[in-house]
């Protein structure tokens, strides 16, 4: 063997190392995971969205309450509480 064959077989290896280590690419055999919570701003207009829907649920329910209430104050409407049938049974027995 000659002193050059050492150095020949220490090129040919690292040749090889590099032609295979070029084939090499990320596969997507595991998809990149998707962040662990939604879009900050994308939350913040739901939430937004949402406040404003119970904000105008409210309103109406306040206001049919009102009308209730002025109602029942006016002595136009009188509330009769009656008892059923079957109530009046379960206690005679």
């Amino acid at each position: 063997m000659t002193r050059r064959a050492p150095w020949v077989l220490l090129m040919a290896a690292i040749a090889l190392c590099y032609c295979v280590l070029s084939f090499y690419r990320a596969s997507d055999a595991a998809p990149r995971p998707e962040p662990p919570f939604a879009n900050a701003v994308e939350q913040r207009m739901e939430t937004v969205n949402e406040l404003k829907e119970i904000h105008a649920l409210l309103k109406e329910q306040n206001s049919l309450l009102k009308e209730q209430m002025a109602l029942l104050r006016s002595g136009d409407v009188k509330v009769v509480v009656v008892q059923s049938e079957k109530a009046v049974a379960k206690e005679q027995e």
